[in-house]
């Protein structure tokens, strides 16, 4: 067994899981924390991304040993109970998802993108979603809801909403 001390949204946790374990099961299975989803467990999908010292990585690829000392947020730590981040509201208020499966791998995309640039254009938006399959929607919302979303964290008002 491998004992990890790492920053899991916000908080100082720590875990003991075997060397083998992938991040992705120590948060479903060790941690209880399902909003990262395993889909195709080879890195092609998304549907496992989550956000580790401020870059979107997928989950499934990722030993659990790599996050010592590091920051990880998942969806779970995107907002809180009461009150949705302004990209979940953008995602929201779009109709940019239909069945949820892909949403948090695509909304911990946007995210990382966001905060890394505040103002992307389009095709900056699709380069950082590329690595996220939706099966169930086009992928024309959730453009749409980044969008809003950067121009929501800008202070901006948006004329992208749907």
């Amino acid at each position: 067994m491998i004992n990890i001390s790492f920053t899991l949204n916000g908080e100082k946790r720590s875990a003991s899981v075997p060397p083998e374990t992938t991040l992705l099961k120590m948060l479903r299975e060790s941690l209880n924390l399902t909003g990262a989803k395993l889909g195709c467990d080879v890195g092609d999908c998304g549907a496992c991304t989550v956000i580790v010292d401020g870059k979107a990585v997928n989950s499934c690829l990722m030993l659990a040993c790599q996050v010592q000392g590091r920051e990880v947020l998942t969806i779970e730590g995107l907002a809180t109970p009461d009150h949705l981040h302004p990209i979940q509201e953008a995602f929201e208020n779009s109709a940019a998802l239909q069945c949820g499966f892909c949403g948090p791998g695509v909304i911990l995309s946007a995210k990382a993108l966001l905060d890394a640039n505040p103002n992307p254009d389009v095709a900056e938006i699709r380069d950082a979603l590329a690595g996220n399959l939706c099966r169930c929607t086009g992928y024309t919302k959730m453009i749409s809801a980044v969008q809003t979303a950067a121009c929501t964290l800008n202070g901006k008002p948006s004329e992208h909403s749907a």
